[in-house]
């Protein structure tokens, strides 16, 4: 209990860098009216989406948490509602950091340069870098000392697992939604921006006569900093809980040895507090004069990356006496920065993939579109090879405990990577803002210089976030069968013969394009809202492209917001209802059946729809950068980018969520399930077997 204190400080200290650093940001004086004005519009229609859209999850999650309460348990229900909280918190935190740092970094780029924009567009990113890793650690710990403390501090068994898991369950249901319905809200409001200010205006994207502007970049920060900071901490906090679970579930002879439970269940609490520190140490690194900004970003992640792999190390001998554990950290963490690398490959415009989906566009949008599809396609072979063969090896190295430390090896360093990827949504902000306020063109350099570095960031940044996506979905997936077998004396592991098995496969493996479907059409529809609405004030206020009239950009933001918050209830039901009910009606076999086809075609249509979205926003910026803007070649690009918009920043990012969702539902409603026919299920029950 004194060591889980130690690691509740570590959070602790995490969360308050994060509210001083927050603090910093908001000393730093806005002087230009235009850049201070133009801020206020983004984050007040932030703020506004946030307020709604957190009413209607409050809401959601008073009747969830109602029928964990009554269905599995008081104390279920408090960590759901906790889970709930802090991931909203995080989320509020970080966005609040990231629309008070834009303006900011506008005007830091002018008196300093590069340096100084750097400076302050990072520590925006790092707010929610340290919101989520402090408020991850603070709020596990936290609960298990409360509930250890609840239940007599008799030592962590399966009891007290099954209390926190519903800290998971809460972090997911709030991931799922703020990625949905961020990703439609901030994809809506870009394809109408670009379609109609772009494409049929003519007008630069950040042009203040677009009346979707201030909609475009209030997008940028719902979707990509509160809905990644949500994704990454649903995995952290999952990940961690699942390492937990394994330790009570099967704690014997690991690392080749008698391991203790309170060790197995302290080591990956203190790897995830050590890097906490490492970001610490890595974010010294990211000051100073520069002219190669992600150079800085790099060798920021390089050493935050060197001390958490020693503090890994020194934390193994010291718990094991071996350094066995560390190796699997070590295995962790490199399955991470290869899928961010190999994520590089496919989207980034220095590489062939991208160029030669350029060089299609010259023939027009469906070759564009060919291309395209085709390198998202590809882009799966690479990471689903790099996720088997670390999944085997950390098998071989330490079993499935092995394999739960490897989803740690990948977070251990979340603080740093979302710092780093949470950064570009401020740079582009901030570019915005430059653009809309006249200012020097030279601001508009170092901003474009920034966002550049930020494009592939945020692809790394995505690759990480499916990584541990796939290992902390395993990983539970192993915890739910594990659990079953915790409660069910017959239990008999689900074998491929089984019909309800390959039913639920069936059943798992479309339902990630199911949710694709729902959230692929409600950008659309969205879009095809905002499209009318842009082009009707275009018509009706001749005096916009004169610079005589303003745009109405509050009726863009309310388009945007509604629709968002309307079309976001149908998927998070899906990815809530669907374990429960095929739980019920074909027992504990059908729902492995399904979350296993779940996992594997969730896991391939991700790394698909995000690359090939990346690959083709990279293609259009590789052509506007050769001089071709505005030509038949650009004009077929935009369109490709109009469809992988909401490929890589709704459809992509959201899967991760749905899938990780649907095993937590699962695992925490086990005794529900359990309590039908044996756990068989009520068509079993009703046929006699």
């Amino acid at each position: 209990m004194y060591l889980l204190l130690i690691a509740l400080g570590i959070g602790l200290l995490g969360l308050s860098f994060s509210l001083i650093t927050l603090l910093r940001i908001k000393k730093i004086k806005i002087e230009n009216e235009k850049v201070s004005r133009l801020s206020g519009f983004i984050k007040q229609g932030a703020n506004a989406f946030l307020k709604r859209e957190y009413i209607i999850l409050a809401i959601f999650v008073v009747v969830l948490g109602g029928i964990i309460a009554v269905g599995v348990g008081w104390g279920t229900a408090v960590c759901f509602a906790a889970g709930a909280v802090f991931s909203g918190l995080a989320g509020f935190i970080g966005m609040n950091a990231a629309t008070s740092a834009n303006g900011r970094t506008a005007e830091q780029a002018q008196k300093r340069g590069m340096s100084g924009a750097l400076r302050v567009s990072y520590m925006g990113g790092s707010v929610m870098g340290f919101a989520v890793v402090g408020l991850g650690v603070a709020g596990v710990s936290g609960l298990m000392l409360l509930f250890w403390g609840i239940n007599g501090a008799v030592g962590i068994d399966m009891n007290l697992i099954n209390i926190v898991m519903g800290f998971a369950l809460g972090c997911s249901v709030i991931a799922l939604f703020a990625r949905v319905g961020g990703g439609i809200y901030t994809k809506a409001a870009d394809v109408g921006a670009d379609l109609v200010g772009k494409v049929e205006a003519g007008i630069p994207e950040d042009d203040p006569r677009n009346p979707a502007v201030i909609a475009d970049n209030v997008g940028d920060n719902v979707g990509d900093i509160a809905g990644m900071g949500a994704d990454l901490f649903e995995s952290f906090c999952a990940s961690l809980i699942a390492c937990f679970a394994i330790a009570v579930l099967a704690p014997l002879n690991i690392f080749g040895t008698v391991a203790s439970t309170v060790n197995l269940v302290l080591y990956p609490v203190f790897v995830m507090a050590a890097g906490i520190i490492a970001t610490l140490v890595g974010g010294l690194f990211v000051r100073g004069d520069t002219k190669n900004p992600g150079r800085k970003l790099n060798v920021s992640t390089y050493i935050a990356t060197g001390v958490a792999l020693v503090a890994a190390a020194v934390l193994s001998y010291a718990l094991f006496k071996d350094f066995t554990a560390f190796i699997t950290i070590a295995l962790g963490l490199a399955v991470g920065m290869a899928i961010g690398y190999f994520t590089e490959i496919f989207t980034s415009g220095d590489y062939r993939f991208v160029k030669s989906i350029a060089k299609q566009s010259e023939t027009g949008p469906g070759t564009n579109l060919i291309a395209g599809l085709g390198t998202g396609m590809m882009s799966t072979l690479l990471p689903i090879l790099v996720i088997a063969i670390a999944t085997i090896a950390c098998y071989l190295v330490g079993g499935i405990y092995g394999i739960a430390l490897a989803a740690v090896g990948m977070l251990s360093t979340a603080g740093s990577t979302i710092s780093i990827d949470a950064y570009g949504p401020v740079a582009d902000n901030a570019g915005g803002i430059a653009e809309m306020a006249h200012m020097d063109a030279n601001v508009r350099k170092v901003t474009d210089k920034l966002d550049s570095v930020g494009n592939t960031t945020a692809a790394i940044g995505k690759g990480f976030c499916i990584g541990s996506a796939a290992l902390t979905a395993l990983i539970l997936l192993v915890t739910f069968f594990e659990g079953f077998k915790d409660v069910i004396t017959d239990f008999a592991m689900p074998v491929l013969s089984d019909p309800y098995v390959i039913a639920g496969a069936f059943i798992g493996g479309m339902l990630p394009f199911l949710f694709s479907a729902f959230t692929m059409s409600a950008v659309g529809k969205t879009a095809f809202s905002m499209i009318e609405e842009v082009r009707r004030q275009f018509r009706e206020k001749p005096g916009i492209m004169q610079d005589r009239e303003l745009p109405d950009y509050a009726r863009c933001v309310d388009i945007s917001t509604r629709a968002a918050l309307r079309h976001m209830i149908i998927p998070g039901t899906i990815a809530v209802l669907s374990p429960i009910i095929v739980g019920v009606l074909l027992g504990y076999a059908g729902l492995g059946g399904m979350l296993t086809g779940a996992l594997v075609s969730g896991l391939i249509l991700a790394i698909f729809m995000s690359n090939a979205g990346g690959a083709w926003d990279n293609a259009k910026k590789h052509i506007e950068a050769t001089g071709k803007k505005g030509s038949d070649t650009h004009k077929a690009a935009v369109v490709g980018d109009t469809v992988g918009d909401p490929f890589k920043d709704t459809c992509g990012p959201a899967l991760n969520n749905l899938v990780k969702l649907m095993v937590v539902v699962a695992i925490v409603f086990i005794p529900l399930f359990a309590s039908i026919n044996g756990g068989a299920g009520l068509i079993g029950m009703l046929f006699g077997f």
